[in-house]
């Protein structure tokens, strides 16, 4: 198989044959839960059948353990951005929380800014939440970070840029 290959859905079954047990216990054992594992295992395979680049695979475990931890941190994010989200809404008066379907949007909004603000380098991931959630002033966030105010408003400029494609791209 050349490296700009993807896999053939018939050797993503014999994967699934060979392995799909094993990556369901080896998820058992960090998830604590077999349904949870269940559903990490299946979704390691989906995504396994949507890689547009895939090299040939010599270690086939750890290459499914690589894809499914990526799953489980994605995951644990949503669970803590979920949270994070429900306590808020506890603090609001009852006449003022969002109907459940707004809920839902706001949610999915959160999970995909969150994925793309991951995305970006450290420093300017934490510039832009400097910015947005604590209300810093470029020159309070340069001091914050020890860099120049050139660096933070190039930093913000691609945060928001994220933030731009992000709202526009639907």
């Amino acid at each position: 198989m050349q490296i700009n290959d993807t896999l053939k859905p018939a050797e993503v079954a014999l994967l699934y044959q060979s392995h799909h047990a094993w990556l369901r216990g080896w998820l058992r054992s960090r998830v604590g839960c077999q349904e949870h594992a269940a559903d990490l295992a299946q979704d390691t395979f989906v995504r396994l059948l949507r890689a547009r680049q895939v090299s040939p695979l010599k270690e086939p475990r750890a290459y499914l353990s690589s894809i499914a931890s990526g799953l489980m941190i994605d995951q644990f994010r949503r669970r803590a951005l979920e949270r994070a989200y429900q306590e808020s809404l506890a603090l609001l008066p009852e006449g003022e929380a969002p109907s459940e379907e707004h809920r839902r949007i706001i949610l999915d909004t959160l999970e995909r800014l969150d994925r793309a603000l991951q995305q970006l380098k450290p420093r300017t991931r934490q510039a832009f939440l400097l910015a947005q959630l604590e209300g810093l002033s470029i020159p309070k966030i340069a001091l914050h970070l020890a860099v120049s105010r050139a660096t933070v408003e190039r930093d913000l400029a691609k945060a928001l840029g994220v933030c731009y494609r992000l709202r526009y791209a639907e």
